[in-house]
Parts: structure tokens; sequence; C-alpha cells
């Protein structure tokens, strides 16, 4: 019985963890505030690319604490995150997908607090849109960034239309 309660636990805990598709790649870390004998507080941008469609990558910038906490990955991140989407290519879709799918999930806190990157499709105007926001398991930040991704041809290839790839 215990053993069975403590691997709920376990798998709760799991769930709330972040589960990340790819590690985003650090392009460059700014220090915004110095600190003399602990880490700085540094804004870091990173870069991914989105797992479903080919063709379109995303840049976030976050806020990293320094200090000894944040130095120790012990620190509660705060939700300023600034967020812009990108055609790079051709677009290819991979499959088809759900309004409001998960692009990325990253972990702002020791347990509870995690920063998501989500997409849909607008499609009257024929545009990905992505949303950056930070939610939290006992309540979530209003603060928030949109990024649209207009679909455009490339070389000769025509554009598809992202309306035929949402589910349902």
């Amino acid at each position: 019985m215990i053993r069975a309660i403590v691997l709920g636990g376990f798998l709760g805990l799991a769930a709330l963890l972040p589960a990340a598709a790819q590690s985003p790649d650090l392009i460059f870390k700014k220090s915004t505030v110095f600190r003399m004998l602990t880490w700085d507080d540094k804004l870091a941008t990173y870069g991914i690319d989105d797992p479903d469609i080919e063709g379109v990558a995303c840049h976030y910038t976050v806020p990293e604490k320094g200090g000894i906490s944040g130095g120790l990955g012990l620190a509660e991140e705060v939700s300023d995150v600034s967020l812009a989407c990108r055609q790079i290519g051709p677009v290819k879709f991979k499959a088809k997908l759900e309004q409001g799918d998960v692009v990325f999930r990253q972990s702002r806190s020791l347990l509870f607090k995690r920063m998501q990157i989500v997409r849909g499709c607008d499609a009257k105007r024929n545009v990905l849109v992505y949303l950056v926001y930070s939610d939290k398991l006992i309540d979530g930040s209003p603060k928030n960034s949109t990024s649209t991704v207009p679909i455009m041809p490339w070389g000769q290839a025509e554009a598809p239309k992202c309306a035929d790839w949402v589910k349902g």
C-alpha cells in the first residue's frame, strides 16, 4: 500500500517535470546584473526548430537569475520570456497537428514552474501562431509573448496550407 502511494507520488512529480523533445541551442548570454562573488544575472537567447514542421525556427530570450541560488539551479525564474519565430526554409508538415500543441517545454523552477511554447494555425490567413507562457502547479502567469509565421512559397515549391494539417 505505502509502496503504491510512493510510486504514485513519484509518477505525479515526473508529470510536472519538463518533457522537452529537444534541447535548445544557446545562441548567447548577456549579463544584466553584476555580482562580485557569485554568478551574474543574465539574459539568455536560445534557438529551437519546430519538431513537427520543417522550415520553422523560434528564438526565445529568458532571464536567468544569478547569485548562489541561481548558480546552483535552485532559484525560481521569472515568467518574462520573449519569442520570435520565422520561416527559414520550405515549410513541410510532418503529421497532422492539434491547435495548441506543445512545441517546447522547459522547467523554470526546481519542481513546479515551466515555460511552454505552443503552436496553432490561423487558417484564414495561412499563418502559424506561436505562444510562449509560464505556468505553475497552483497559479500561472499572464505574462506571454506571441509570434506569427506567415507560410510563404520557398523557391519553386508552393506554400502548404496549415488548415490542411490541423486535426478535426
